[in-house]
């Protein structure tokens, strides 16, 4: 029951009809007050501690226990720690039932025939090459250039339970290498589960370990799949006729038998993070996975959030990091714009959108045959616009929201209610004459094909997204996250529009423009074969300091650091409660806070809500959860009408 006063086990008895299919795992329906309601049974026993009657149940749905009693453990932990019910984890853990994918699967089986997505003989317990035990063997090809990635595939050959922080480098084929540590998993005869943020990334890490385990060995699990391939992906799993299983984040609580490898890649993206209750974040289940499971972790990629860091700080986990001769070699060369050296060649480069840099390095990549990629921050044409006369920014005359023009001739329109405002006029000084106030990807592809006439332009976002480009001399226009790889690399990478990450008004402002400038860098060539990065930004700013040195691990524990001595997360556990005034003042009152607990606010929300934040130190957090989690009770108990939303460790808190 998603109700937080019924969030516990209850007792039924099963009639001996039942007997045979009522296994823990199961789909049941029971009777709960008076009504027909659908349940999960979790355990069999010979007697109850319940004195009163006991009911019976009224069907198992399906003999299939699809519920695996590590995932139930997992579910149960993932809800306490975030303040949740059980049923809303499970809900996201076991896929919906679909009968005939069901049925198919239990018919093939009784046959000993695999199915479509299941492999063409029995699961091997180790693949048939040796496993790599040293730098150069056979199976390691990146992890050398890392001195501690030698001993981390030894160790999850061996099966034990390395944890590790990876920082990859410039260019790094970062699915080969996963698909290298699970290999070694496999070998050890153990399974592993990874989860990447979205469906492009999917598609990398799934045509590498296609080649490293061969065919049918992992099955792949995303919400895009549909219905019935999901539900098939995770039968073949929960059966163990497959030991690993990759995807988005609906693979988090993927049943995997003797799990000896989680991994998630790029865990700042917000992808990882759930939109629906109890929002727990892909890392963190994963994390506690590993933790219960006694299982080996991965946390990769090309930055490092505070979260990740404080895993290397706490000792829980140990960083896996090239060396600096070895960084030095593979990044390209990055440059600023906005440093003394660039404003004394070219004084307006502080303000030009595209300054005499970025124009020069694009020029020169596109002569020598190269493809040039332009990240920027903004999709459409000009999503933000303002008078031409005063500057004010202009806005719907209906709902205040942001008027945008969709191209070149186009009608202003609002971005929030969609209505076009033809007849726009500045309510400051009445001009009716708009000027860009930001410019998105397809204007600058327009400014930039202007600018070398006769080169390709493509671009790739939330229209579009391109997976790969080819070589050769061509510009792409990217917004963040859907920059596609290429042949070689990058000649050129140009960011743009910085200041549109950078005064973002969020915590994690400088940690996701890192991210973000890093992700594109990363594809570029190395320095020695012609890659440059050009980055729109002040030299001194932090951020790029992070970027031009290549150094994430530099720029985490300064994070982690200043977040500590602000007392914001991850250095402190922190609850938002959003809601009605009311519904929130009420709900505090009945929690029974932890002593050290801090409250902040209360500041507006969306609507007439509004949001207070809580405080505690990290080792009161299983505290603070479980007393707001039992004010919640409370509340539902009461039948309150008005709606509170709790979330642990929010990512965004203003």
């Amino acid at each position: 029951m998603p109700l937080a006063h019924l969030d516990r086990p209850f007792d039924y008895l099963v009639p001996a009809e039942l007997d045979a299919d009522a296994v823990p795992g199961v789909r049941v329906k029971v009777r709960f007050a008076g009504q027909l309601v659908d349940g999960w049974l979790l355990e069999r026993a010979d007697d109850s501690g319940h004195t009163g009657r006991l009911a019976y149940l009224e069907k198992v749905v399906s003999p299939e226990p699809v519920l695996a009693p590590e995932v139930a453990r997992l579910a149960r932990t993932v809800a306490d720690r975030y303040a949740g019910s059980l049923a809303d984890v499970l809900r996201l853990a076991v896929p919906p039932r679909h009968a005939r994918v069901e049925k198919d699967v239990r018919a093939r089986a009784a046959a000993d025939v695999p199915g479509p997505d299941a492999p063409d003989g029995p699961v091997p317990d180790a693949p048939d090459g040796p496993v790599p035990d040293a730098p150069d063997g056979p199976g390691a090809d990146g992890w050398p250039d890392y001195p501690a990635g030698p001993a981390l595939l030894r160790a999850l050959a061996d099966g034990r339970a390395p944890r590790a922080v990876w920082s990859a480098l410039p260019g790094e084929d970062w699915p080969a290498r996963y698909a290298e540590a699970v290999a070694a998993t496999v070998a050890g005869g153990r399974g592993a589960v990874l989860v990447v943020a979205d469906n492009r990334d999917l598609d990398r890490l799934d045509a590498a370990l296609h080649e490293a385990l061969g065919p049918g060995r992992h099955v792949s699990l995303s919400a895009a799949l549909g219905p019935a391939r999901r539900y098939r992906a995770f039968l073949a799993a929960r059966r163990g006729d497959v030991a690993v299983v990759v995807g988005t984040r609906a693979a988090m609580f993927a049943p995997v038998a003797r799990l000896g490898l989680v991994a998630i890649w790029d865990d700042g993206d917000d992808l990882h993070a759930e939109p629906r209750a109890p929002y727990p974040h892909a890392r963190e289940v994963l994390l506690t996975r590993a933790q219960l499971a006694d299982a080996a972790a991965i946390v990769g990629g090309y930055t490092r959030t505070a979260e990740a860091q404080l895993l290397v700080e706490t000792g829980w986990a140990r960083e896996v990091v090239a060396d600096r001769a070895t960084v030095r070699a593979r990044m390209p060369a990055i440059a600023p714009t906005g440093d003394d050296p660039q404003l004394a060649r070219d004084p307006g480069a502080a303000t030009a959108r595209l300054p005499s840099l970025a124009w020069t390095t694009a020029r020169e990549a596109l002569r020598a045959d190269l493809p040039v990629l332009v990240q920027v921050p903004r999709r459409g044409y000009l999503p933000s616009v303002a008078c031409a006369e005063c500057r004010t920014p202009a806005r719907c005359p209906h709902c205040a929201g942001p008027l945008a023009l969709p191209s070149a001739e186009g009608t202003p329109a609002c971005r929030w209610c969609g209505r076009v405002a033809a007849a726009y006029a500045c309510p400051e000084c009445g001009g009716r004459r708009l000027r860009a106030s930001v410019t998105g990807a397809r204007r600058t592809a327009e400014e930039l094909g202007r600018a070398f006439p006769g080169v390709p332009v493509r671009i790739s976002g939330r229209e579009e997204v391109l997976a790969t480009v080819p070589g050769g001399a061509g510009l792409v226009i990217a917004t963040p996250g859907a920059e596609p790889v290429t042949e070689g690399g990058f000649g050129a990478v140009l960011l743009l529009d910085s200041w549109a990450l950078l005064t973002r008004a969020d915590l994690r402002a400088g940690e996701e423009a890192l991210r973000r400038w890093l992700a594109a860098a990363a594809l570029a060539r190395p320095a020695a074969a012609g890659g440059r990065v050009v980055v729109v930004a002040d030299g001194a700013l932090a951020p790029v300091q992070a970027l031009l040195r290549w150094d994430a691990g530099w720029f985490a524990a300064r994070e982690l650091a200043e977040r500590r001595e602000l007392g914001f997360p991850p250095a402190v556990r922190m609850a938002s409660v959003t809601g009605a005034p009311a519904a929130v003042a009420d709900l505090l009152a009945e929690a029974r806070l932890p002593a050290e607990a801090e409250l902040l606010g209360p500041v507006p929300a969306d609507g007439e809500r509004e949001r207070m934040l809580v405080r505690v130190p990290r080792a009161r957090a299983a505290a603070l959860a479980d007393a707001l989690h039992s004010a919640a009770g409370v509340r539902a108990a009461r039948k309150a009408v008005d709606p509170v939303r709790l979330q642990v460790d929010p990512l965004a808190l203003f």
